[in-house]
């Protein structure tokens, strides 16, 4: 078999964060409220997943579509710094770049999202040879993806074909209805990487475990993020849980989606489940020290030294 030009392709949104801090729980309205701190920064979590990889060193390649407006230049440019192949980001001149903002209070945050270019992405948009030419594919955002959605059995049959694994994290469910053609999704994934009220969302299950078994038996591997309780994995009767670990929580934004980076960074070097599980958590414990989902993983020198102290904690 021929080498492969990357390790793993990621199709999907490419935005930017606006985060606001110190905001009180409650929001009262025809009121002006003044943030503690702001940040500004990338965004989506398809984006944040192959940021994250490159910067921990595998090879990712990124198909997606911008507005040809300055958030695009400064998503695209953030992006590519990371090492990130993005020379199938397609700029999109009829809409403006998607953007989040993120009201971050003591306890909770409130994620309100302009959708732009993020609904924009077609199935006709991607090129099926470029996101083949890698050993595992990834889809984030399932419930964004608002162009593509109803192609997304379809594209996973045509990756899986052309020899590749595939990993689905579906994210929050603005319409908070949980179908959308998911399970026929599901059928062609190998990984699915849902958070605990994701999981139990999908399935209507009242609580974790009972969730993570109904999964277990629509995919192979299933992998969920539940947050201070670490990770569970299943793969058929076989359960692993693998705990986070302490740090002092800066920003819980992007979390998830570094998880995920870290874990299939692992995964498609074959490593074993335990030790994919246990990256997954170092990235996500990482990601929370430093404000927004990537800024952590673009300073080398904290990375390595983070990676380095708590690998044998």
């Amino acid at each position: 078999m021929s080498e492969k030009r990357f390790d793993v392709t990621i199709a999907g949104e490419l935005n930017l964060d606006l985060i606001l801090y110190g905001l009180p729980e409650a929001l009262p309205r025809e009121r002006e409220l003044l943030a503690e701190k702001m940040m500004l920064t990338l965004g989506g979590s398809s984006a944040i997943v192959a940021h994250n990889l490159a910067a921990v060193g595998s090879k990712v390649g990124f198909a997606s579509c911008v507005g040809s407006d300055s958030m695009g230049d400064t998503a695209l440019d953030l992006l590519t710094k990371s090492g990130v192949d993005v020379s199938q980001v397609k700029r999109d001149g009829s809409e403006q770049t998607g953007l989040s903002v993120i009201l971050q209070g003591s306890g909770s945050r409130t994620i309100l999202t302009y959708p732009g270019t993020i609904f924009a992405l077609k199935l006709a948009d991607l090129d099926m040879d470029y996101l083949a030419s890698a050993r595992h594919f990834h889809l984030s955002s399932f419930y964004l993806q608002r162009g593509l959605q109803r192609d997304v059995p379809e594209l996973f049959r045509t990756v899986k074909a052309k020899g590749l694994t595939v990993s689905l994290d579906c994210n929050d469910d603005p319409d908070d209805r949980w179908d959308g053609g998911i399970r026929e999704a599901l059928k062609h994934v190998d990984i699915f990487l849902p958070n605990e009220r994701e999981a139990t969302r999908i399935t209507g299950c009242a609580n974790l475990d009972d969730a993570v078994k109904r999964l277990a038996e629509m995919v192979p591997l299933v992998v969920v993020k539940a947050g201070s309780q670490g990770a569970i994995a299943r793969r058929g009767s076989e359960t692993l849980r693998s705990p986070a670990m302490k740090v002092d929580a800066v920003d819980a934004v992007g979390a998830g989606d570094s998880f995920n980076a870290g874990f299939l960074h692992q995964y498609v070097r074959g490593a074993d489940l335990a030790i994919c599980l246990r990256f997954g958590n170092l990235a996500g414990a990482l990601s929370v020290t430093r404000a927004g989902g990537t800024e952590a993983f673009r300073d080398t020198q904290q990375r390595e030294r983070f990676f380095r102290e708590c690998a044998d904690k």
